[in-house]
């Protein structure tokens, strides 16, 4: 795998190129990908440009000194039910269930391996100042018998876990609409038990439920109400009372999904991702950004091919030179400090909402008194913070508690923890220390903001010179401080936790990201703001793609789906022959 991809972090003052490719995260590099790769247009008629001194944007895998694995400080994984990403990793066709059989489509090579989520018999759920194991509800319910917990639930919801209730709750709303309910009831069935729920609904049953299905529940102040007219939190404080909307945030791990997000785009996000048993992650080896790079070195292949890296665009207009290319956009140089002017007949902007408003808002193409509609549309969806802390300890403590992978979950401010992985040559660990996002954002904003970082202690495989070039990227010892005693309280006294050797910390709420990834408000249309985002302006060549106005929000598919569409389209490019022609690309 090769991730030393040849950068141009210089510039070429008047550059003219037919396609300027703004971003270089995985729809910008898709879409550089796609144009060349198919021979629609030679490298030099396709030109990159990203901020950064990287690939990848919201990817980023990393090495911790004395380890020889990757940790993910970004995305992390995928599910086998995404077959773009599938397909570009692990070959095709898809049916071949032998990877060695299939045909790759890039050159560099990825090594698909599971994304263990561990053993739920082992692994930790710490709320409200009480411990469980993650399995405690299940072995309660295989007795006839129903789990008590600090939460004053419903008596009718009572005994079930985080995942079961929301799977109740979408059930229950989906079948009190008497049209969802006569078409879908042979796919949408309860179990024998209570407590389980099947929903067969495919990605187009889904696009033709959600502006249609209805809120019928006459007690209700929504009765009547479309549900994508509903907020997420609204839904279920209806459904279950406000203090079961707090079990849920809390016992489901991340506040994102529960926050007052579009209700209709909730549901199958969280049946088809974090509430199904027949979930399968992956990742890849020789970490999840190698997708990024793979399809980078391929449009690099091309003469004439260059990614512009540290060069950010400050605006583009329409061009009034007579050089045969429709905008003039204008970039800046971040090593000189200097402005230059790049030509262009297409402009893709591969950027989520933040990066697109550090942009000129005043140009043709932003301009609220020209094209209101855009600035209405680039506020559909919520910017949703998110960060990581990386953990690097000499021994995996965890494995004292039987515990080899997974993430155990607490109501406490760093969320989650990941247990990344151990060398098997010297047991120095990895540890995500906390997964955080929304509601906790500000607690640990006060410590990253402090200015004494984390001191790297020596380690016997990692050199002192080599942790301390790590020195940028330490979380301060405030964090770290207050990490590791809320570590020591989810774990209990059963293990000694020892201080970790090394950190790193990542917070997407940095310019340009501005989120870690991205949810629908609700009341929007959006199918329709999807679409119309492809090319805003129908008389412009100006295509705006990426996970951000996806429909499949927070994964690297929904960035790959949108720029498909886009090239598809706008470009008129082909059905990839080495792409399922019955996969679902979405609205």
């Amino acid at each position: 795998m090769n991730k030393k991809t040849p950068l141009n972090n210089g510039m070429s003052p008047n550059l003219t190129t037919e396609v300027a490719v703004i971003g270089a995260g995985t729809s910008g590099l898709y879409t550089a990908f796609r144009l060349t790769s198919t021979g629609t247009y030679a490298g030099n008629q396709v030109q990159v440009f990203d901020l950064n001194s990287k690939l990848g944007g919201r990817l980023e895998s990393v090495i911790m000194p004395g380890m020889n694995f990757y940790g993910e400080l970004g995305g992390m994984r995928y599910l086998t039910s995404q077959e773009i990403v599938t397909t570009l990793i692990e070959g095709y066709p898809l049916k071949e269930k032998d990877v060695s059989k299939r045909t790759p489509i890039l050159k560099d090579k990825m090594t698909p391996i599971d994304f263990p989520m561990g053993d739920n018999s082992k692994l930790l759920m710490y709320l409200r100042k009480e411990h469980f194991k993650q399995n405690a509800w299940q072995e309660k319910q295989k007795k006839g018998e129903k789990l008590t917990t600090r939460y004053y639930l419903n008596e009718a919801d009572l005994g079930y876990s985080a995942d079961q209730l929301f799977n109740k709750i979408i059930y229950d709303v989906l079948m009190a609409d008497p049209s969802i309910a006569d078409k879908y009831k042979d796919k949408i069935k309860k179990g024998p038990s209570k407590y389980e729920y099947t929903f067969e609904l495919t990605s187009r049953d889904w696009d033709a439920i959600k502006p249609t299905l209805t809120y019928t529940f006459p007690d209700s102040p929504y009765h009547g109400r479309k549900v994508n007219d509903l907020g997420f939190w609204n839904l279920i404080k209806d459904q279950v009372s406000q203090e079961g909307y707090l079990f849920l945030a809390n016992a489901g791990g991340y506040y994102s999904n529960t926050i007052n997000w579009n209700a209709a785009e909730a549901f199958p996000y969280m049946v088809g991702d974090f509430s199904s048993g027949d979930i399968k992650y992956k990742t890849i080896q020789e970490g999840y950004d190698s997708i990024a790079y793979a399809l980078a070195n391929q449009y690099m292949e091309c003469k004439g091919a260059t990614i512009w890296s540290e060069n950010k665009l400050l605006t583009f207009a329409k061009n009034t030179q007579n050089n045969g290319y429709t905008y003039e956009l204008t970039m800046l140089n971040i090593p000189s400090n200097t402005k230059w002017s790049v030509f262009a007949n297409s402009i893709v902007l591969g950027m989520p909402r933040a990066s697109l408003e550090l942009l000129d808002q005043d140009n043709f193409f932003f301009d609220r008194n020209e094209n209101g509609t855009i600035q209405h549309h680039i506020k559909a969806v919520i910017k949703e913070p998110a960060y990581k802390i990386l953990m690097g300890f000499e021994k995996p403590w965890w494995k004292e508690l039987g515990i080899d992978s997974g993430h155990s979950i607490t109501d406490l401010p760093m969320r989650q923890c990941y247990y990344f992985g151990t060398d098997p040559e010297n047991d120095n660990s990895m540890l995500l220390g906390s997964y955080g996002d929304m509601n906790n954002e500000t607690f640990w904003k006060a410590l990253s903001d402090d200015t004494v970082l984390f001191e790297v202690k020596n380690n016997k495989h990692a050199s002192l010179d080599e942790l301390k070039e790590l020195n940028d990227v330490q979380a301060t010892k405030l964090m770290v401080d207050e990490l590791m005693n809320q570590l020591r309280e989810v774990h209990g006294d059963t293990v000694t936790i020892p201080d970790p050797y090394v950190t790193w910390f990542k917070d997407w709420t940095d310019e340009p990201f501005g989120a870690g990834y991205h949810a629908w408000k609700s009341g929007y249309d959006v199918g329709k703001v999807m679409q119309y985002m492809r090319q805003p302006v129908d008389t412009e060549r100006i295509h705006i793609c990426g996970e951000a106005y996806s429909d499949q929000q927070g994964w690297v598919e929904g960035a790959f789906c949108e720029a498909e569409k886009m090239l598809q389209k706008h470009f008129h490019l082909d059905w990839p022959n080495w792409l399922d022609p019955d996969y679902y690309l979405g609205w």
